[in-house]
């Protein structure tokens, strides 16, 4: 619907006989659009931020550890504790759908930091042996090399070590890879570094890791066959949770645990948190635009308010269009553009506004990251498709809420319009 310069000043004029009344018109619409940048972009950040906390886990991988038995079962009494071993890793490899297999086992036990050393230089941190499949389930960002199968087969003493490591034993202008770190009186030279893309807590940790061969590990280090537990990844024919119950069950007649025996043999599925969290997100998602759009149809209907009142204190002015020619649809048209524009620039104005202050807390986030604190929520965003979206959905809504208005003033008929005082 196109605009000439009288009928824009016209509408101009028409807004501002009764500027009170539109401008509490107009913040009705502001605020609803306000709103939802706001809410999208804050549940845009959170959900980025989530996201990134859990980059580490591939979607379709899953874990098994070995618990203790809470049935009897062929002469095994309960209490009895599962051990996995590198046959077991073997065993499931060989399952149908399943494409990685990495075992790991920990120094110390879980989350276990022990002390690592270099000349002067010391720190406590995450040991763990690892196969070469371990990154394919948890990307990383690498230089260097990672471990390698000649590695494994001659339980070569070499390590990869996170960015935290290379901070605290390393000084910024020397090169880790091809120099040496001890543990527990061993040295181990470091062939690859790595960053990761998670964030908060699970970033942290990553960081603070150093792996090396899971076979050295086991000479060197712990002198024991068993591994803490397997990270799993399904091929793309298969479900991980499928796989899983599969997995489960492979080690639960290996071990002589009960078929109903539900405790002896622990899993995690990552494909099943993350729908959670998509889930989650989706409800989040519905609950934002709900709110945001009852706020933005609330102010809509005061723009059709508005407009009835404005037909209503122009009934004369209407009667002498009409009267000198004027037909209903130019009528209806001059009173949902007024509508249209309102509602447009009320709009446009939330919307400007919503991604400013979208735009300051990023940066104020982003400078917080910088400094090394770390959150579960990443800089908020809105898309260019939402921002347009939201933009088109005022304008449609503003034409709506003018058109009821509208085809009241084309109803009008002359000679009562001429009467109106």
């Amino acid at each position: 619907m196109w605009m000439d310069v009288d009928q824009m000043l016209e509408i101009g004029s028409t807004l501002r006989r009764n500027a009170m009344r539109t401008v509490l018109t107009a913040v009705g619409v502001f605020w609803g659009v306000f709103l939802l940048i706001l809410m999208v972009g804050m549940g845009n950040g959170l959900q980025t931020g989530v996201q990134k906390s859990m980059g580490r886990m591939t979607t379709n991988s899953f874990y098994i550890w070995g618990q203790r038995t809470s049935v009897p079962y062929r002469g095994q009494t309960p209490g009895r504790r599962i051990r996995l071993t590198m046959d077991d890793a073997i065993a499931v490899a060989e399952t149908d759908g399943i494409e990685v297999v990495a075992p790991r086992v920990s120094l110390g036990g879980r989350r276990a930091s022990q002390p690592v050393t270099r000349d002067e230089k010391s720190g406590n941190f995450e040991i763990h042996g690892d196969t070469p499949d371990r990154f394919r389930v948890y990307p990383v960002i690498l230089q260097g090399r990672f471990i390698n199968p000649l590695d494994m087969a001659q339980k070569r003493k070499v390590c990869v070590i996170g960015a935290t490591v290379v901070e605290q034993l390393f000084g910024p202008d020397e090169e880790p890879i091809g120099q040496a770190i001890t543990i527990q009186g061993s040295d181990f030279m470091v062939v690859g570094t790595f960053t990761t893309e998670a964030t908060g807590d699970a970033g942290d940790r990553d960081a603070k890791m150093v792996h090396i061969p899971l076979t050295t590990f086991q000479k060197a280090l712990s002198n024991t066959p068993y591994v803490d537990y397997f990270a799993v990844l399904s091929d793309d024919l298969h479900k991980a949770s499928d796989v899983e119950k599969q997995t489960v069950s492979l080690l639960a007649d290996r071990h002589r645990v009960a078929p109903d025996d539900n405790q002896a043999i622990g899993s995690f599925n990552a494909d099943e948190e993350v729908r959670k969290i998509v889930n989650l997100f989706t409800g989040i998602s519905v609950l934002i635009y709900v709110v945001a759009g009852a706020t933005l149809l609330a102010g809509l209907v005061g723009v059709s308010n508005i407009m009835m009142v404005s037909v209503r204190e122009r009934t004369r002015e209407i009667g002498i269009r009409k009267a000198i020619g004027a037909t209903p649809r130019a009528v209806v048209g001059q009173v949902v553009t007024e509508a249209v524009v309102l509602a447009s620039a009320a709009g446009y104005l939330g919307l400007v506004a919503g991604v400013a202050l979208l735009e300051g807390v990023g940066v104020l986030m982003d400078g917080n990251q910088a400094k090394g604190d770390t959150s579960m929520f990443a800089a908020p965003f809105v898309s260019l498709e939402t921002a347009l979206m939201a933009a088109i959905v005022v304008a449609i809504g503003g034409g709506l809420a003018g058109l009821f208005p509208a085809l009241h003033a084309a109803r009008i008929r002359t000679v009562t319009a001429l009467r109106d005082e």
